[in-house]
């Protein structure tokens, strides 16, 4: 399975959060220095799915923010169940007046 993924580098609230339109973003501690914010997107993923780290694999976007990361060993129903414990993020709503 691919997915589209946005990364947030150099985050003091790392995780995982699935977006309104059903999108994943991921928001990582480390700097997008030497592939440490690669490494660590690999990381999380892999604990997050529950699958190992070899099968989590950047696809496209290697420099990027926007990335396509290859996950082996997971099916849609799977990855469904997994985002489910992750917090949802609300579109923002601006203030009635």
């Amino acid at each position: 399975m691919v997915l589209t993924i946005r990364v947030i580098p150099r985050s003091s609230n790392p995780g995982i959060a699935v977006e309104a339109d059903g999108s994943l973003k991921v928001r990582l501690q480390s700097p997008p220095v030497e592939g440490a914010a690669n490494a660590e997107l690999v990381e999380v993923l892999a604990k997050a799915l529950g699958v190992p780290r070899r099968a989590v694999t950047i696809v496209g976007g290697v420099h990027a923010r926007t990335k396509r990361v290859q996950i082996d060993g997971i099916d849609e129903r799977r990855l469904a169940t997994c985002a489910a414990g992750h917090p949802r993020r609300q579109p923002l709503r601006t203030p009635r007046r």
